[in-house]
């Protein structure tokens, strides 16, 4: 079955950053569009941002634009989030998905806080 394994979460201080990395076995990555998603406490989980299968295009939420970047390497069957400027609003466990929010796939969630 699919799994998704994210890691690089932790805590870093408003201004900094952290990159994220998710680890995808059990399907054929290449033939799946990627994306990362965050819940913060007492909201709903939200999209940030998705990649194209081969890479070649991505979108974001407004929220990121400019300061997050993702990322995947087709071979290593990875998915990456790199995330500057990181402000406390920031501040969720943030979630892998494979093939789409509606049907696809989740990974555990990896906590990423800001302090300010």
């Amino acid at each position: 079955q699919v799994q998704l394994v994210e890691s690089g979460g932790g805590l870093v201080q408003a201004g900094g950053s952290l990159r994220l990395s998710c680890a995808a076995s059990g399907l054929t990555f290449s033939n799946y569009v990627m994306g990362w998603f965050r819940q913060a406490p007492e909201k709903e989980r939200e999209f940030v941002a998705t990649i194209a299968r081969s890479g070649g295009s991505t979108y974001y939420t407004d929220s990121v634009k400019g300061r997050f970047t993702i990322s995947r390497d087709n071979a290593k069957n990875m998915v990456y989030l790199q995330m500057n400027s990181l402000k406390p609003e920031d501040t969720a466990v943030y979630y892998c998905n494979a093939g789409g929010a509606s049907s696809g796939s989740w990974g555990q969630g990896t906590q990423v806080t800001v302090s300010s």
